[in-house]
């Protein structure tokens, strides 16, 4: 069960910071800057057999990693705005799973690392340009409660790791 948990969260399951200091919000912050970048270095080469390979028995292709990228995080973005605009609404959730057996999920993925890079340079825009306060805003998960920006950034920030390290993992264990 351990070598399932190292291949499911290889950089260990998200635990929420005690505390949210302007410091570490800074380097999480940078690791969605970042991300582009290493999305792109971790497929880059990659054809369309290895790029249809589950990270795990059971998980999803590299493709599907690559578009869940951009289906996640324009929805973080979106909640972020509207937390920011809004006294905490309430989000939609959605499901995951389902969205990455769309069949956009089984396309090309530059349009989603093209879709990436935008996203990220206005996400970095906007949470570069918030004040202190700002990070306590948040809105309400019907399954998980209230969140605070800073605590979905904080998410955000682990996501990106996690998912990046399903994909350099997955080559480390096939020599790609």
């Amino acid at each position: 069960m351990a070598e399932l948990d190292d291949l499911r969260y290889p950089v260990g399951p998200f635990r929420p910071p005690a505390t949210s200091l302007p410091s570490i919000r800074a380097a999480q912050i940078e690791t969605l800057r970042r991300l582009p970048e290493r999305l792109r270095d971790a497929v880059s080469g990659l054809n369309d057999a290895q790029l249809d390979t589950p990270y795990r028995d059971g998980g999803w292709t590299v493709r599907q990693v690559v578009h869940h990228f951009a289906d996640s995080h324009a929805n973080s973005y979106v909640r972020f705005k509207l937390a920011l605009t809004e006294d905490w609404p309430t989000i939609k959730p959605y499901d995951e799973a389902a969205w990455a057996r769309l069949p956009d999920s089984k396309m090309p993925i530059e349009p989603s690392l093209d879709f990436v890079d935008g996203l990220h340079g206005r996400f970095v825009a906007l949470l570069s340009a918030m004040r202190e306060e700002e990070f306590q805003r948040g809105f309400n998960h019907p399954e998980r409660g209230r969140v605070t920006l800073a605590n979905s950034l904080a998410l955000y920030d682990w996501h990106s790791r996690h998912h990046t390290a399903h994909i350099t993992g997955l080559r480390t264990r096939m020599g790609w």
